[in-house]
């Protein structure tokens, strides 16, 4: 069953933001990732706007798990960390 990441983006410091985006598409390298959005074009219909919002189609949560846990991703991750605020969701798909 498909797996999606969904990371939205609420502030930016775009020095930190642009050496995250570098490392994290190379940590994308080694795994079975399809994007589904990336966007700064988000609006806000309810709740708490945003700046940006990516997301990342997995063929399973195990494989989501592992893109994110990998040696690859948390390197890119430390250009974000406490520079650029993040959430980070991960969710089952549907059966097609």
């Amino acid at each position: 069953m498909p797996a999606y990441v969904i990371a939205i983006r609420d502030k930016t410091d775009p020095e930190a933001y642009a050496a995250y985006g570098k490392k994290a598409a190379l940590a994308r390298a080694d795994h079975k990732i399809t994007p589904r959005v990336r966007t700064n074009d988000v609006i806000a219909l309810d709740g708490a706007p945003a700046e940006g919002v990516v997301m990342l189609e997995f063929p399973t949560v195990e494989e989501a798990k592992a893109w994110f846990n990998s040696p690859a991703y948390q390197e890119a991750r430390k250009e974000r960390v406490g520079k650029v605020d993040y959430r980070f969701l991960l969710v089952q798909g549907l059966e097609p």
